[in-house]
């Protein structure tokens, strides 16, 4: 079995260090729920929306490492080891933030997966199966080229894609539930659900 997994928002959570960072330039009141959507937001109701694209490329790129990973993904990766299920991280990234510093994003994330997605210095996911593309078209692609029994992503665009392949099973990991009308797939708000779901089909095969 294959497994494939969105990167921003589905294995990392930001919603800490936005609110940190954004509170250190003095963007947002400190009683802003802590969450990244709530920065967001509160910016662009604020008319700074090239703030928010800024702030992104910042945490994105020179505070990646202080992100958080989702509860249960590092519990995840070890179930797959365990039973050689073979996971690839596949990820729609440019290179560069679109505005401000030219921060290398490419290089941050592989930097964080490095440091994080580790047991007892082991790499959890291996280095071949790293994959940031720059379009989300090619994101698909690269999907159906890793032959992905399942992905996992945040955004339900992602399965909408005209070229996401039809034989691959799709999970939108959705943590605040906030796309219960999906269905285009199976919804999970948690890693454990999505090892629940997974672990049910692998065993069943």
């Amino acid at each position: 079995m294959k497994i494939g997994v969105d990167f921003d928002n589905t294995i990392v959570s930001y919603d800490k260090v936005f609110h940190k960072v954004a509170l250190e330039q003095s963007l947002i009141k400190s009683n802003l729920n802590i969450s990244k959507i709530a920065v967001r937001d509160y910016l662009r109701k604020q008319g700074q929306n090239n703030i928010w694209t800024e702030l992104q490329g910042y945490v994105y790129g020179e505070r990646m490492l202080d992100a958080d990973i989702f509860s249960g993904f590092i519990n995840f990766l070890t179930f797959a080891r365990k039973n050689s299920i073979e996971v690839s991280i596949i990820s729609h990234k440019t290179i560069y933030p679109y505005l401000g510093n030219k921060y290398n994003l490419h290089d941050s994330a592989r930097e964080f997966i490095s440091k994080f997605l580790t047991d007892q210095n082991r790499n959890l996911v291996n280095n071949k199966n790293i994959f940031f593309e720059l379009t989300q078209e090619s994101k698909a692609l690269r999907i159906n080229q890793e032959l992905c029994d399942f992905f996992i992503d945040d955004l339900p665009e992602i399965f909408a894609l005209h070229n996401f392949p039809k034989k691959t099973k799709k999970i939108l990991f959705d943590p605040d539930k906030n796309h219960n009308n999906f269905d285009n797939g199976q919804i999970c708000s948690s890693w454990g659900n999505i090892q629940e779901v997974i672990s049910n089909d692998f065993f069943r095969e």
